[in-house]
């Protein structure tokens, strides 16, 4: 398939005063076709989140295609970025084009994977929404098909491109807050709902194409857009949600974005109303690393990650990173290049901080990925770590007992029961492999 770029002074154009401190193209990367070259972008999934990552890739390339199993959303983002695109129904249409070079994806969690596999094997670059997977089990499909393919792939979990969330992990990785010790994750309360009422299918919507991998059940709206994630069939409630973000900052900072807890305990109290949401109404979890750090998982508190050492403390959410250590930099200045944690990255940008911002960096790494073929920030491999860890106690919950993790083989020790539910059954013609 033609590769199309765009020049990279188009590039550097599109991300100055944009795109933050992680993205300018690098003197390896790939040389453009001509002056003229943009990126020609697929999205697939345009409710909420998959709108927000369209319209920032538009600035390195031009959405010429979108697919959304409901109509009304499909054309009202045709609309929304400029009235030309393609609408399809079924995603495969779209990447079945040999003149799309990137595909975004910001379907609801139960697709993520299957897109990114696809999409991967059509020969395209792909920026996919978190949570990566909706089964540990589905998380070893996307590694091999990325690495088998060779494409480059970003997950959305944008607190990476954070000043604030990257500063804290790199404080803590570089020992200023001593041997760490504790971590406190915060993630807030799964809502609680139902029962609700079976409806007729809107006549816009393909509710079987919606369903995917998932059960057949009837339609529920409920079970649709925003609210899928409350619904264990579709999604794993906050801990995917907020988890997937956390928990993917608390392994970054504690140096464990390749590995995972060996022992997970935890208490839940589960919904019981017929036709209503299925996660958990109240959950926390305490987990047990290989180097002894203990984490705790709570549902109430103050949203973001404590870390605890023997020689202080630091605190990071959207928009804070506190503690003595960060206090300190004002007086002890640490040259930047000394402890940065993606290596790859820019250190003449001013910080950027604010979620869009954030996902603005975010994006602009990806893109300069694609130009000089580079692993972006927020790779499948730890992104697949994470997410594992947050399905794993969804495990634990489910179980009601303690569990017993390996993090080099991803399986659980001596526990039948427990491996049974690393994947799910998947209805014919869905299956993620």
């Amino acid at each position: 398939m033609k590769q199309l770029f765009p020049t990279r002074r188009r590039f550097l154009q599109a991300s100055v005063g944009v795109a933050g401190c992680f993205i300018a193209a690098k003197p390896n990367a790939a040389e453009p076709q001509s002056p003229n070259d943009r990126l020609r972008i697929g999205s697939i999934g345009m409710r909420y989140q998959g709108s927000v990552i369209a319209e920032k890739a538009q600035a390195f390339g031009d959405i010429v295609a979108i697919a959304d199993v409901d109509r009304q959303i499909a054309e009202k983002a045709r609309e929304q970025f400029g009235g030309k695109a393609a609408i399809y129904e079924d995603y495969r249409e779209l990447l079945a084009r040999d003149d799309i070079d990137v595909v975004t994806i910001g379907s609801p969690d139960h697709w993520h994977a299957k897109m990114l596999i696809d999409a991967c094997r059509a020969g395209k670059d792909v920026y996919c929404e978190k949570p990566l997977t909706l089964t540990v089990d589905e998380g070893r499909h996307v590694l091999r098909a990325v690495e088998e393919t060779n494409r480059v792939v970003q997950i959305g979990t944008w607190q990476r491109s954070d000043h604030n969330f990257r500063l804290g992990c790199e404080l803590v990785r570089a020992g200023r807050i001593g041997r760490l010790e504790r971590v406190t994750v915060v993630l807030g309360k799964n809502v609680t709902g139902g029962p609700f009422a079976v409806q007729p299918v809107p006549a816009h919507l393909n509710w079987n194409l919606w369903q995917g991998q998932t059960p057949d059940t009837p339609y529920i709206p409920e079970r649709c857009h925003y609210t899928f994630r409350w619904w264990m069939d579709y999604s794993g409630g906050q801990m995917t949600d907020w988890g997937a973000h956390h928990m993917d900052i608390a392994h970054w900072g504690m140096g464990m974005e390749h590995s995972g807890p060996v022992e997970i305990t935890g208490a839940a109290r589960w919904p019981k109303a017929p036709n209503g949401y299925t996660v958990p109404i109240d959950f926390e979890a305490r987990l047990t690393y290989p180097d002894g750090v203990v984490l705790e998982l709570k549902d109430n508190g103050r949203n973001g990650v404590l870390f605890e050492g023997t020689e202080g403390r630091i605190f990071v959410n959207r928009g804070t990173a506190s503690g003595k250590p960060v206090e300190d930099l004002v007086q002890q200045p640490w040259p930047r290049e000394e402890f940065r944690l993606y290596p790859d990255d820019n250190l003449d940008r001013p910080p950027r901080t604010g979620k869009l911002d954030a996902i603005i960096n975010h994006m602009g790494n990806f893109y300069d990925c694609i130009l000089s073929r580079r692993t972006p920030i927020s790779d499948v491999v730890s992104q697949h770590r994470s997410v594992s860890v947050c399905h794993l106690v969804n495990i634990a919950l489910r179980l009601g007992r303690p569990v017993r993790w390996n993090p080099e083989q991803e399986r659980f020790v001596n526990d039948a029961e427990a491996d049974a539910l690393l994947s799910r059954e998947q209805r014919p013609g869905f299956e993620v492999v």
